[in-house]
């Protein structure tokens, strides 16, 4: 769970990240099974970190501190 604001950088960060390893692999994998294969994962984990990034964003900051 995202606790403030540089972890929630981090997280976008880390989202880039994996869309960048996914358009490489889309680019330089032939084989639809390999590809597929091979980008569940990274889709896997930037979907559950972009729940997160949402969780994160739908509350004020001061609404977090209350609920803390």
């Amino acid at each position: 769970m995202i606790a403030n604001d540089q972890q929630l950088q981090t997280t976008l960060e880390r989202i880039a990240w994996f869309q960048n390893q996914v358009a490489h692999l889309r680019n330089t994998e032939t084989n639809p099974v390999n590809y597929r294969a091979s980008v569940s994962g990274f889709l896997a984990e930037i979907d559950r970190m972009q729940l997160e990034v949402r969780e994160y964003l739908s509350f004020l900051p001061t609404e977090r501190i209350k609920a803390a």
